[in-house]
């Protein structure tokens, strides 16, 4: 069995990173296109009155960040 010079073991290694790399780029690509739909759906929930724990429970949503979404100077999906 030959040796790996130590830039191979760097190249092997940074290529180890470019699968689940590339499926965490594409799953945040798909959770930014979500929290688009999303946005303004939290903000007409709870401008209806519907509990921010309920919307936490129904979507994973942080309470901050459906407090930050819902405010009414927050800005649109995009």
């Amino acid at each position: 069995m030959t040796q790996k010079t130590p830039g191979q073991l760097r190249d092997d290694a940074a290529e180890a990173l470019r699968g689940p790399g590339q499926r965490r780029i594409e799953l945040l690509a798909a959770l930014e296109a979500v929290e688009a739909e999303l946005r303004p759906l939290v903000r007409e929930a709870r401008r209806m009155e519907v509990p921010i724990r309920r919307i936490t429970e129904l979507t994973a949503v942080a309470p901050n960040t459906v407090r930050a979404w819902a405010k009414p100077d927050a800005p649109e999906a995009g």
